[in-house]
């Protein structure tokens, strides 16, 4: 199983390289093949920018965000739109603005930026010139509002499609989109049926849409797994992927491919799942389909992996190394997202010329001769100026390192106080006075050390074993520890970032070793290596991926805060001192479990606090 793992992680190292280094390589053989909409829109993009043409250039943005709509990018549509909202804005068009609001508060929505949406929505329905456009718009505000009661949202969903369906000119995607929130409404309230009947009704004004059809009946079918009939679903999909094959679709064949072979896993029909699989990958490989080679890829090394067939794992690798450079020259989409990330780099460029040239002729028509004698006195009052803003930068770094190392964490407070509280209602009174005394001297320990960024190693080493003493109380029949330090360490001349550690203690103990059957063990280590000091934390706890299963959402949401936490001081001590303090976390390769957290930074023989 570990050559299994070696190969499986060597697979996808290599499907990482094509966008950054293979597609650069491959940037001059763009001429000769097509290129896509979405660049082609961005050349006009560039064209309209430099011509400095405002109208053309809203319009082109419109353009742009609609090609990154149709590839589910709702991020990069909202800036686009964005982008062409102001400009709308600045020429005072309210049609163009009314139309590009509504769109902007739907990519909003996409992304469950609910009260962004609901304000476009809203300013869309004020400007709009048409009375049937400001009541839709004013429904779907009020839809949003009532995000929370599926009942409510029914009943808005309704009385928008009955308007569209009685408004002669309105937009089939847009009858189409009610219908399909109405589905997604009905899924909200259990009706299955329902949901597929408004979904069908929503392919019916989706016909110039191919793409979206697809998509419709995906989530048809999907509803249908969700129910167990999986006869109906698997009919939709395969007769989606005969669509496909007809239409020489081959990433709808690929993704419809994947979707029966999770039916038939779920029937516990393996060989028809695998087979399915073996046809999306061969699929994939030969059309040039990175990204699915990938993704099939890896749902086959999966179930290899969980049925210990290492033989078919590798002779997967065999033939995707084989293929690899096959692949990658077939794969245009690789040389085509590189070639928009330039065009995107171009675009901003000519962004920020653009703004700079409106800003310079602004203020030489009101400011000139202001701006003269203001140059002269910025000049001279420059060195001030610098020395000031380095300072209040250099300040505002120190307050936001201080904040994130004050934060206390509430949920150690609250397990340490529950801890005592358990001890108490057990008479164990011995044991909630000793784990109460130790709690009270490492919190004031703490909150005393707080306002320092560097801390010997003696008092962090004091510290830690407070706290580690504190959850061995706590769990004492679920883990052991060990502290380690190197001999050649001065723990009395050698400081460390001060509350960098504990954290990641933390996270092993409550996420790993409590889960444990069976006593686990963990251990602090510090060593010296070149002049760095490099502090280990190992635990042979259920390890990451598991353990990631197990978490509640609130865990999850603490756990992430913490790490976040941690990443942001490091950054700033590093902003700061310029001490090079690096962090990874890794998990274990099978036969053992468990987590390793590494955390070097050069040897620190004197406080840098500032």
């Amino acid at each position: 199983m570990r050559l299994f793992s070696l190969v499986f992680g060597f697979i996808f190292m290599l499907l990482l390289l094509p966008s950054e280094v293979i597609a650069q390589d491959s940037i001059k053989k763009l001429k000769s093949k097509k290129i896509s909409k979405m660049n082609k829109v961005a050349d006009e993009l560039q064209s309209s920018l430099s011509e400095n043409d405002e109208l053309k250039t809203a319009t082109n943005y419109e353009k742009l965000a609609e090609e990154f709509k149709k590839k589910g990018d709702n991020a990069k549509t909202e800036e686009y739109l964005k982008k062409a909202q102001a400009i709308y804005t600045k020429l005072k068009l309210p049609s163009k603005n009314a139309s590009v609001s509504r769109n902007l508060g739907k990519a909003q929505e996409s992304q469950y930026k609910y009260d962004d949406a609901i304000k476009n929505y809203e300013a869309a329905a004020e400007i709009s010139d048409k009375k049937s456009e400001e009541k839709i718009n004013n429904n779907d505000a009020e839809r949003l509002k009532n995000n929370s009661s599926p009942k409510a949202q029914a009943v808005l969903v309704k009385e928008k499609i009955d308007w569209l369906e009685k408004d002669g000119k309105a937009e089939k995607e847009e009858v189409s989109e009610a219908y399909k929130q109405q589905a997604e409404v009905s899924l909200l309230q259990k009706n299955s049926l329902d949901a597929i009947q408004n979904y069908n009704k929503a392919i019916v004004y989706a016909k110039d849409q191919p793409e979206e059809i697809i998509k419709i009946k995906s989530k048809i079918a999907k509803i249908y797994v969700a129910d167990n009939q999986f006869a109906e679903a698997i009919s939709i999909n395969e007769k989606l992927l005969t669509e496909a094959k007809k239409n020489q679709d081959f990433v709808t064949q690929i993704i419809q491919l994947q979707e029966l072979a999770s039916i038939y896993f779920k029937q516990n029909k393996p060989e028809n799942a695998l087979k399915m699989l073996k046809d999306a990958y061969n699929i994939a490989n030969t059309n040039g389909k990175t990204a699915e080679v990938k993704s099939t890829a890896s749902k086959l090394l999966a179930y290899y992996k969980t049925n210990k067939n290492d033989k078919e794992s590798i002779a997967l690798y065999d033939d995707f190394f084989n293929n690899f450079d096959k692949l990658i020259q077939n794969d245009t989409t690789l040389i085509d997202a590189k070639t928009f990330q330039l065009n995107e780099e171009k675009i901003r460029q000519l962004e920020k010329e653009k703004s700079l040239k409106d800003e310079l002729i602004t203020r030489k028509s009101k400011f000139n001769y202001v701006l003269i004698g203001s140059l002269t006195l910025l000049l001279l009052f420059f060195g001030l100026i610098t020395k000031a803003l380095y300072s209040i930068k250099i300040k505002n770094k120190k307050i936001a390192l201080q904040s994130l190392r004050r934060e206390m964490n509430p949920h150690f407070i609250f397990n340490s106080l529950n801890s005592v509280n358990q001890f108490i209602s057990e008479n164990k009174e011995l044991e909630a006075n000793k784990y109460l005394t130790s709690y009270s001297n490492l919190m004031r320990n703490m909150m005393e050390s707080s306002n320092k960024d560097f801390v010997t190693l003696s008092n962090e080493i004091e510290q830690l074993k407070k706290y580690l003493d504190l959850e061995h109380l706590r769990f004492q029949d679920q883990f052991n520890f060990e502290i380690i330090v190197d001999e050649n360490l001065d723990t009395e001349t050698t400081f460390v970032p001060n509350m960098i550690i504990q954290p990641h203690l933390e996270n092993a103990i409550w996420h790993g070793l409590r889960y444990l059957e069976t006593k686990g063990f963990l251990q602090l280590k510090f060593e010296l290596k070149n002049n760095k000091v490099v502090i280990i934390i190992d635990d042979n706890g259920i390890g990451l991926t598991k353990s990631a299963i197990l978490k509640t959402k609130n865990q999850k949401v603490h756990e992430s805060r913490g790490l976040t936490n941690t990443k942001e001081r490091i950054a700033l001590l590093n902003d700061l001192y310029k001490k090079e303090i690096t962090f990874q976390i890794n998990e274990k390769k099978t036969p053992e479990t468990g987590t390793i957290v590494e955390i070097k930074f050069p040897l620190i023989l004197s406080p840098l606090n500032l």
